[in-house]
């Protein structure tokens, strides 16, 4: 590979980046889509998107370097952000599972200045469910529900090999409602499937009952990992630890991926659903499995569900999704 990043004399990498509420996953990828260098960094819980960023530049300059380029010879840079993404004026908004993430910020921007290189945006959910599509699990599919569990629940949708984006927010599978009534969510109404199953609204959850006199193993792992917010990881440590707390929650978040994804199939009778996202990469088959079988009740056509599958890309796939944004991607 020459200096600036070609490689066999002419071709470049890209770069992508994963915006997460927990974590920042960075990866280069060679023309072929394959990383070739990669980072992951924690999300800054301070400091705003300023802070947010900082972290991302240095966390993709992280991947650069393992890849042995400089930023400043990529191609260009893919980011998938929650929120409010407005790709053509580079602004993100309303990124409500981060810190101080209200008001539009010059993502693309900022970026691109720091990196020496063009940035382009996205949804974080929409990003990941096309790398699935065009090079993961959902490649044998022409439709498909990508459902990415993590900091929130979100929903991609691709529909006779088409993404779909509504009038702009197609895919907010974590806000169809799921309990009348129900519990808050981080949105502000009440009863969504994210209020249930979003890893920020669980740990909000969490906290308040620990507050009433609950026990759990959470914080104290939370306080041995010197983290300040409750990652995948943690989560997965106590249920191995079979702290009650935690399985119970986790529980509850399953029965209410069951019934919202049930839901969004007997509207849609897509062939595939893909499951992704922090938690869902984490804990892997086995609850992919347990998910299923939870939608199983709610379908209205039991006898020809959709197949189910674990995000293929696993960690990688929004950052890789991400990448796929930069124009001579070849996709």
């Amino acid at each position: 590979m020459s200096a600036d990043g070609r490689q066999d004399g002419t071709r470049r990498l890209r770069g992508g980046i994963d915006l997460g509420g927990t974590k920042i996953q960075a990866v280069i990828v060679d023309p072929d889509n394959e990383p070739v260098g990669q980072a992951r960094h924690p999300t800054p819980t301070r400091g705003g998107p300023a802070a947010v960023a900082a972290e991302m530049a240095a966390t993709l300059t992280e991947a650069a370097r393992a890849a042995g380029v400089a930023t400043s010879d990529l191609v260009g840079v893919g980011v998938g952000s929650p929120g409010e993404v407005d790709p053509s004026e580079g602004t993100v908004a309303e990124a409500r599972n981060l810190t101080d993430w209200t008001d539009p910020y010059p993502l693309a921007a900022e970026l691109g200045r720091v990196l020496g290189t063009p940035v382009q945006l996205g949804n974080d959910v929409d990003v990941a469910v096309r790398a699935e599509f065009e090079l993961g699990a959902g490649k044998p599919y022409k439709s498909l529900l990508g459902v990415f569990w993590g900091t929130g629940v979100g929903g991609g949708l691709i529909l006779d090999g088409r993404q779909w984006d509504g009038r702009g927010s197609a895919g907010e599978i974590g806000h169809m409602v799921v309990k009348q009534g129900g519990r808050r969510c981080t949105c502000g109404r009440k009863g969504c499937m994210e209020a249930y199953a979003g890893r920020l609204a669980m740990e909000l959850y969490a906290r308040k009952l620990v507050k009433q006199g609950k026990s759990t193993k959470l914080f104290k792992i939370a306080k041995e990992q010197n983290r300040d917010r409750l990652t995948s990881g943690i989560w997965a440590r106590a249920i191995e630890a079979k702290d009650k707390l935690a399985i119970q929650l986790i529980d509850e978040a399953i029965g209410a991926l069951g019934t919202g994804v049930a839901s969004a199939i007997n509207l849609l009778d897509v062939e595939a659903i893909v499951i992704g996202g922090g938690l869902g990469v984490r804990f892997g088959e086995p609850y992919a499995k347990r998910i299923e079988r939870a939608m199983k009740p709610h379908l209205f056509l039991d006898d020809r569900p959709p197949a189910v599958h674990l995000a293929a890309l696993g960690d990688l796939g929004g950052a890789i999704g991400a990448a796929l944004l930069v124009a001579g991607s070849g996709s």
